[in-house]
């Protein structure tokens, strides 16, 4: 196990040095600032386990940077607040704020030590129920042959270091399954950044990574935590180029400065089963794909369907107040039985709905009937249709067209993948979809969540 790191926050320079010297004995890793803005600065760049904190400093006082820490973190890192005049009502309120003890100066060696061990172990316990909470709700929810396996192979990866690549379809849970490495592996209570790459725009994609003198970019926000880049393949080249240079470095600098950075996170991005030729960098796609696993469609395990409805349910209930439906046998069957095109994602948009429409105790199968026939394509209809009362040149248009509209929203509109997915050359394959009347440009991707 790594040595805890403490940072210590003092204005008073012997006591920084001295604190510095005995915790350094003990074992520790020990890091010091004379003020707020050090501290700030030092905390940001890595993540301490414990800091010691002095109430009164020149520039901000103790309290208000407690103040400011609990507002926007809650990363379980514990506070000790340091004071040599401190108050009761100083106490309560930094207590109050989330500081887990209070030693007076001038400091007794026996006490610091005491409560040092006391804060590290009850931080520790914290990040492990925190992690356990984490860990039971982004698990991969079902009992089927793919989901335990799919487990299994993420746990394995959650103790790794290199970059991990997740291949699977939009709406898969790609992002949700990278949470699910992340709250496994030893950085669980370190930061989880997620980057969506179509959001980077070609002219200003390497400030957003880097950061500059005005604001932090993803890699300081990061610090040693997991970043996930969702859809590599619509990484614009600049950042394509900046991240293949931070992989082979494994430093950066921001923009306007000189001096590099470490770069000591791991990377976990999502891309489709089959990426485009020269969507990717080869160079860059090596570096990525280090380890890779396969995120199933849900149409191959939709064994696990009534299991998921239940949990979305549950979930959404609890996070939404959204009143409770269950779905009936029927219902549960029905969806068994769909291909889901936009997989999890679908589901779980569909459970929302119906619970916010309300109705029944149950979902029935009428009104998951009523729910399908509002998403499927106009094409689902035309397989179902008595295609012998048709002429032959005319079943097969009908057929082709429903044929090639749904796998087009399986391929979310992308015709390269399409061409890879029906085995037609691609020109062909825009000739075929051009006669049949069918517009791929209409078909669009949704960011998964």
């Amino acid at each position: 196990m790594s040595a805890a790191r403490i940072l210590v926050v003092d204005d008073e320079a012997d006591i920084r040095g001295l604190v510095k010297e005995i915790l350094s004995e003990e074992g520790y890793e020990v890091e010091v600032a004379a003020n707020g803005a050090e501290a700030r600065s030092l905390r940001q760049r890595q993540q301490p386990d414990l800091v010691l904190l002095d109430i009164w400093m020149p520039d901000v006082d103790g309290i208000t940077l407690l103040r400011e820490w609990s507002s926007t973190s809650a990363d379980g890192c514990a506070v000790v607040m340091m004071s040599g005049h401190g108050t009761v009502d100083t106490a309560v309120e930094a207590t109050r704020l989330g500081a887990i003890d209070f030693v007076e100066k001038p400091l007794s060696l026996a006490k610091l030590l005491r409560t040092v061990e006391k804060a590290l172990e009850g931080a520790r316990a914290r990040r492990a129920a925190v992690k356990s909470k984490a860990g039971a709700i982004a698990a991969p929810v079902g009992k089927s042959r793919q989901v335990q396996q799919l487990r299994s192979e993420l746990l394995r990866h959650a103790n790794g270091t290199t970059s991990l690549m997740l291949l699977g379809e939009f709406g898969s849970g790609r992002e949700a399954f990278a949470r699910f490495v992340h709250d496994h592996s030893p950085r669980a209570v370190k930061p989880f950044v997620a980057i969506v790459s179509s959001a980077l725009r070609e002219v200003d994609a390497e400030a957003a990574l880097f950061g500059s003198a005005s604001h932090d970019g993803f890699l300081d926000q990061v610090g040693d935590g997991t970043l996930f880049i969702n859809e590599i393949g619509d990484l614009p080249q600049t950042a394509q180029r900046a991240l293949l240079g931070l992989l082979e470095t494994r430093t950066y600098s921001r923009l306007g400065e000189s001096k590099p950075r470490p770069f000591q996170a791991r990377i976990v991005c999502s891309a489709q089963p089959e990426i485009e030729q020269g969507a990717m960098r080869r160079d860059l796609l090596s570096h990525l794909s280090a380890a890779i696993a396969r995120v199933p469609p849900l149409r191959e395990y939709a064994e696990d369907v009534p299991d998921l409805l239940r949990h979305y349910v549950d979930r959404l209930v609890d996070s939404e107040g959204l009143g409770f439906r269950r779905f009936s046998i029927a219902a549960q069957n029905r969806l068994r039985n769909y291909p889901w095109p936009g997989n999890v994602q679908e589901l779980r948009t569909m459970v929302r709905r119906l619970l916010l429409q309300g109705g029944g105790e149950e979902v029935s199968l009428e009104e998951i009937e009523r729910e399908l026939s509002q998403v499927a394509p106009p094409a689902e209809t035309l397989v179902k249709q008595d295609l012998l009362a048709l002429g032959l040149r005319e079943a097969r248009e009908h057929f082709e067209r429903a044929y090639l509209q749904q796998q087009l929203l399986l391929c979310h509109g992308k015709v390269g993948q399409l061409a890879k997915r029906v085995g037609m050359e691609r020109t062909h394959l825009y000739r075929k979809l051009r006669a049949l009347g069918v517009d791929f440009r209409s078909v669009s991707d949704d960011v998964e969540t």
